[in-house]
């Protein structure tokens, strides 16, 4: 394909699965009502973000892949002709659980997975508690819409991730996403964390040559131990193109839909002006693999 509308999901949520849910259709379809061919969705949709609490009883919001979700959302991509990018949480078997992305088609069925690799371990983000790390590589996605280099939260401020999904082939980098500010912050504490959070993903689209679609929440959620003073999620859901250049971009605080029309076919030509990939010096890289190099 030459060209590619995209559309980003952006909402709260609830307690609530079914308003979730039922939120995230209605994006989908304000989408493709605006001519999205691919749909992207936020991290972990379908619930609030339980991780702000190590709670054993968050177990039960799991779920099979294919599943409840898988379903629904596929008799809606295939309905509506459309690829859509969900986020879960995934129940592979008892006491085994990922966060992982799943790709659907546009006849509803399932095109592949993506396990989110990168797992953080923070207040208010404890998903080593509730997530094994990802087991199925840095690898790309084949879609009727394109190459899929689909990764998650965390996921976006490494560098390594974005290459390795980019020499697999990937025509997109999609992020899943749900990062906040800690309300106690100050103003100009929480402005660093959001422009550090564009800047990161603005880079990986320039190193790459590649589009960046990055889907975060919006709203606040509380903390249910009342440790934290909770997270209030910046939304700014934005589209950068193959120079880092924002072609679209979502408020800061509302439920909203976006969507961009983009040129595929950019990649090969900033390639050819950026021949980064020709550059490497494969050769001199072996200390990456280290933890730490002294």
């Amino acid at each position: 394909m030459a060209t590619i509308t995209v559309g980003l999901v952006q909402h709260h949520c609830t307690p609530e699965r079914n308003d979730n849910i039922a939120r995230s259709l209605d994006g989908i379809r304000q989408a493709a009502a605006q001519g999205a061919e691919l749909v992207v969705l936020q991290e972990l949709h379908c619930a609030p973000y339980f991780c702000q609490t190590e709670d054993s009883n968050n177990f039960d919001l799991g779920e099979s892949i294919p599943g409840p979700a898988t379903e629904t959302f596929g008799e809606l991509a295939r309905e509506l002709g459309l690829v859509i990018v969900l986020s879960l949480f995934e129940k592979r078997t008892a006491g085994l659980y990922h966060n992982t992305a799943v790709v659907l088609e546009k006849d509803g069925s399932i095109a592949g997975c993506y396990r989110k690799m990168h797992i953080p371990d923070d207040p208010g983000y404890y998903e080593k508690f509730y997530f094994t790390p990802g087991d199925l590589g840095f690898t790309p996605i084949v879609t009727s819409v394109g190459t899929l280099g689909v990764l998650v939260c965390w996921d976006q401020w490494y560098p390594e991730a974005a290459r390795l999904m980019a020499l697999a082939g990937a025509d997109l980098l999609l992020y899943p996403t749900a990062i906040g500010f800690d309300p106690n912050d100050s103003a100009a504490e929480q402005q660093r964390q959001r422009d550090a959070w564009i800047t990161i993903q603005r880079s990986h689209a320039i190193a790459n040559g590649l589009p960046v679609i990055a889907v975060n929440r919006s709203g606040f959620e509380a903390d249910p131990s009342q440790v934290t003073a909770g997270a209030r999620f910046w939304g700014s859901s934005f589209v950068a193109g193959c120079q880092g250049e924002i072609r679209a971009q979502a408020s800061d605080a509302n439920d909203e839909v976006v969507c961009v029309t983009l040129d595929l076919q950019r990649t090969e030509q900033v390639r050819r002006i950026w021949p980064f990939l020709r550059d490497r010096r494969i050769d001199a890289y072996a200390d990456m693999t280290k933890r730490f190099i002294r």
